[in-house]
């Protein structure tokens, strides 16, 4: 990874473009830190250094803001509403003919679905955006901090809607930092202005453990996460980069007086073809009860019951119930994103068939057989993965801190991966070897 890199930046214009990455990646940190008006930053700050601060429902989505959301900065939102409204769409176009047939139209549906996606993120940040001022109002987005209801000072209209307004501008700002990486830049811009929210939450989370800890100053605590992080990584790396290979032929066509065809490929199918997407699904459908309860301020039997089974994340139903909807939504999302018939069909028009397998129906229904025995095991990792935050180091009293999740290891490695693998083609296409050489 780091040869990569040192040789891109001796091709002048990958160069340009890793610097102009940085460079946004630069603006972004910044802009994590500039306050928005109405807040009293003295009272956030003194929540925050308490013990509880960051271990609520919004952890999750803190940790995607790289720590903006709970000091409520201009980019607290962070690229959550993009990522939610993506999300959306993509589910969408299963479902509406309309959006569907956008897809098949090439770039110029793209364009359009693209845009369809940015009005959905304002309206999006304008929601969270709502939803968070609310929430810090009410005292409610740091529990157990005792000046948690002073935060906003001022509870005017006209103060409320300056903050949504200031948030909602935040998000397309961010959004339209992240398209300009895409553009002119290195890799994915959303992936990695995700990537780097979630990497700056590191160096605090375990300087935290270290603090926290009591065996040996802490050191004890501290050693054993980095080992525990460090074969997380390694296991995630391994099962990303593992994939199923069908083997494709394609038949020898003569066009005319020139022949076609007659090649060998593969249709690579991952372990983990759903990625990270039933992790965050099965986080926001749990958080929604917890929600409800926080905001309804019941002391109601159910309120109860929800505080104790579905809001604590060390509760033995949240950890069974977490671990099923991970496996559901992986099979649900893997589903509706590969369409056996549709690849079976292109296959045949081309005159492409999988030896020994029929094409037409027999294929699809070939290609669904072996799509759900690998997806088994990839659901079963990533319930695995995700719980490991809840697991791991109970013993140490540092589950609530663990900055190794499964969710941020899993984003990390994966947009680690496909921007090294995007620099070393470019440097593939500007060293090409051949026999003109």
């Amino acid at each position: 990874m780091l040869t990569a890199f040192a040789r891109a930046f001796k091709t002048p214009d990958l160069r340009k473009k890793l610097l102009f990455t940085l460079g946004i990646i630069v603006v972004y940190r910044i802009g994590t830190n500039v306050p928005i008006p109405g807040v009293d930053y003295r009272n956030v700050q003194a929540c925050i250094d308490n013990a509880e601060a960051g271990q609520g429902l919004l952890g999750l989505v803190n940790m995607f803001s790289g720590g903006a959301l709970l000091q409520i900065t201009i980019f607290a939102l962070g690229i959550m509403p993009y990522i939610t409204a993506s999300i959306i769409l993509q589910l969408l176009t299963v479902v509406i003919p309309r959006l569907e047939a956008l897809k098949k139209e090439g770039q110029a549906g793209t364009a359009k679905i693209t845009q369809y996606t940015r009005y959905l993120t304002i309206a999006l940040a304008i929601l969270q955006g709502t939803g968070l001022v609310a929430t810090a109002r009410s005292g409610s987005l740091f529990p157990g901090c005792p000046v948690a209801g002073q935060i906003v000072p001022d509870q005017s209209i006209f103060v409320t809607i300056t903050m949504v307004i200031t948030m909602t501008a935040g998000t397309a700002a961010v959004m339209w930092l992240g398209e300009l990486i895409t553009d002119r830049g290195v890799g994915n811009g959303m992936s990695i202005l995700m990537f780097i929210s979630i990497a700056a939450t590191f160096p605090s989370a375990l300087w935290a453990i270290k603090e926290q800890g009591s065996l040996a100053d802490g050191w004890i605590e501290f050693g054993t996460v980095m080992v525990v992080g460090f074969v997380m990584v390694a296991l995630v790396v391994f099962v990303e980069q593992a994939q199923r290979r069908i083997p494709v032929q394609y038949a020898k066509r003569m066009i005319g007086r020139r022949s076609y065809g007659g090649t060998s490929t593969y249709i690579p199918l991952k372990v983990n073809q759903a990625g990270v997407i039933p992790v965050i699904f099965a986080s926001s459908l749990l958080y929604i009860p917890a929600l409800i309860v926080q905001f309804s301020n019941s002391d109601a039997g159910w309120a109860a019951w929800i505080t104790k089974n579905l809001a604590d994340t060390g509760a033995t139903f949240h950890i069974i119930l977490y671990f099923l909807l991970i496996v559901f939504f992986a099979f649900f999302y893997v589903a509706i994103t590969f369409n056996p018939e549709e690849v079976a069909d292109n296959m045949k028009k081309y005159g492409g068939f999988i030896p020994g397998i029929r094409a037409g129906r027999p294929t699809a229904e070939y290609l669904s057989y072996v799509l759900n025995r690998i997806t088994w095991p990839g659901s079963l990792y990533l319930g695995l993965i995700s719980l490991v935050p809840t697991m791991a180091l109970a013993g140490f009293g540092a589950n609530q801190n663990f900055p190794f999740g499964g969710t941020s290891i899993l984003i990390i490695v994966g947009v680690g991966l496909e921007t090294v693998k995007q620099i070393e083609s470019q440097l593939q296409q500007r060293n090409y070897e051949g026999f003109l050489r």
